[in-house]
């Protein structure tokens, strides 16, 4: 944890100088006790930079091969992730998807802030997909608020497919903390789907994006 910290205090002014990255809301994030950070999805960037902004460590789940990378850009991946909290799983598949979430309730129960994307993977033309119930199931099975993310500009500094980040500005909106309850009536896939459907909303109000209105398809 000392190595993660101190990893972390050194990564932040580094992203700041680079990204100059434009704040806002950040009070909006609980200090204390469990919290899912659900944002928008449009670079690779996105899982670290909200988690070098944010007044707390973020988790998110990372794909475990980005652990494994040989050579120095490997040490350096790894160095990174660590360093901010990230948590390498095997992706593919309904059992990879299922010990994701198991996964992620464990760092809510622990008090601990958990980072997902909804929408599942990058866009890749800047518009916004509907989101996935993951997000929906971990909040009403831990109980935690939901804090909307928006994140804009990642996608001019490193765009789907580009090898390294180019300097740029970027923008980070936390929003207002939503709360849910599972209701007492409807099925709860019902209720998982209307909970994604408000969480997405609130993230396309910060963001501006434009709504695809279908799934995205994984970006390998």
């Amino acid at each position: 944890m000392l190595v993660q910290t101190g990893t972390r205090k050194v990564l932040a002014p580094l992203a700041r100088l680079a990204f100059r990255p434009v704040v806002e809301g950040r009070d909006n994030v609980p200090r204390h006790g469990p919290v899912i950070l659900a944002a928008n999805h449009l670079s690779f960037l996105d899982s670290v930079v909200i988690p070098l902004v944010a007044p707390r460590p973020v988790a998110f789940l990372a794909k475990a091969e980005y652990f494994r990378q040989p050579g120095v850009k490997g040490w350096l991946t790894r160095t990174c992730l660590t360093g901010i909290d990230a948590i390498p799983v095997e992706r593919g598949g309904h059992r990879s998807a299922q010990e994701s979430l198991r996964v992620a309730l464990d760092v809510l129960a622990a008090g601990r802030a958990f980072g997902i994307h909804p929408e599942g993977s990058r866009s890749r033309d800047g518009r916004l997909y509907r989101g996935r119930t993951g997000v929906a199931w971990l909040a009403l099975a831990s109980g935690a608020p939901v804090v909307p993310v928006a994140v804009l500009g990642t996608d001019r500094i490193q765009p789907v497919g580009a090898r390294l980040p180019r300097p740029g500005r970027i923008t980070v909106r936390f929003g207002t903390p939503l709360r849910f309850t599972r209701p007492a009536g409807g099925s709860d896939g019902q209720a998982r789907r209307a909970v994604t459907d408000e969480i997405m909303a609130a993230i396309q109000a910060m963001s501006g994006q434009e709504p695809a209105g279908r799934y995205l398809e994984p970006v390998a």
